[in-house]
């Protein structure tokens, strides 16, 4: 007895591309919109400091501990060679570079993008997004727009707290506990991080990954199945899809950075 059959495989590819072309128009639009929706740029300061706001506490407190960590284990690496002075250097780049914008953006998935999922998915299960349409009013360019701008804006400054905090971290490790000469410290962070290379590339990464997450989180709230199990099955999905896309186009993105 055959467990699949060639039409179930033809309806399963059919399916899987019908739902990349609904992914694709969406973006589109989302895209062709970004200039009426700054007209209203209210909404989208909005949308800012919703999604902002309440991920900063996470965000700070995370950015903390990975720099206490960070301060910690450098230390401990770098003595070893002499060098404990590069501290600072090795704490910004790892931060700037890689942690900053990977962690900060996992952490806006977990935090913001469930949080939107499931807002458009209860809207749409209790048919608010149908009585906008009945009523001559876009629900992509009302609701949707807006929360996916505001979500591009946010997520690189939230990578930037991450990674200041971060290096504060690193600094109360080093200095304070651990006594690196703070001179040492500052100095050495200053001439091993260039501003353009390592901070601009950390915050192309950050745009990036809240674009992409923003964007995954708003599509499985748009396209979740209008019952509760649905919105809850959507959250999931936004959670996994978009950690995942972060982790993967963070490999892209670094192998791109190094090579150009």
């Amino acid at each position: 007895m055959s467990w699949w059959r060639p039409s179930d495989v033809g309806y399963a590819v059919r399916g899987k591309l019908a739902d990349i072309g609904h992914a694709t128009q969406l973006l589109l639009r989302l895209l062709r919109l970004a200039g009426p929706t700054f007209k209203r740029f209210s909404l989208v300061r909005d949308q800012v400091h919703f999604l902002g706001n309440h991920s900063l506490a996470i965000i700070v407190v995370s950015g903390l501990f990975v720099g206490f960590v960070l301060g910690l284990q450098g230390y401990y690496i770098l003595v070893d060679y002499g060098s404990a002075e590069a501290l600072g250097q090795m704490v910004a780049l790892s931060l700037v570079r890689e942690l900053g914008p990977v962690v900060a953006a996992l952490l806006f998935a977990g935090r913001a993008g469930t949080s939107l999922t499931a807002e458009i998915g209860l809207m749409k299960a209790g048919e608010q997004l149908s009585a906008m349409e009945m009523m001559a009013v876009d629900p992509i360019r009302r609701i949707l727009a807006p929360r996916f701008w505001g979500g591009v804006i946010a997520m690189p400054l939230l990578a930037a707290v991450f990674s200041a905090v971060g290096v504060m971290g690193g600094w109360f490790v080093g200095v304070v506990m651990i006594g690196v000469d703070p001179g040492a410290f500052w100095s050495q962070m200053q001439g091993g991080v260039d501003v353009w290379q390592d901070v601009g590339n950390g915050v192309v990464k950050s745009i990036v990954f809240g674009f992409t997450v923003t964007f995954v989180a708003l599509l499985q709230g748009y396209e979740a199945q209008a019952t509760p199990e649905g919105v809850s099955s959507a959250t999931t999905r936004t959670v996994v899809m978009a950690s995942l896309a972060v982790l993967g186009l963070d490999f892209v993105l670094t192998a791109m950075m190094f090579t150009i």
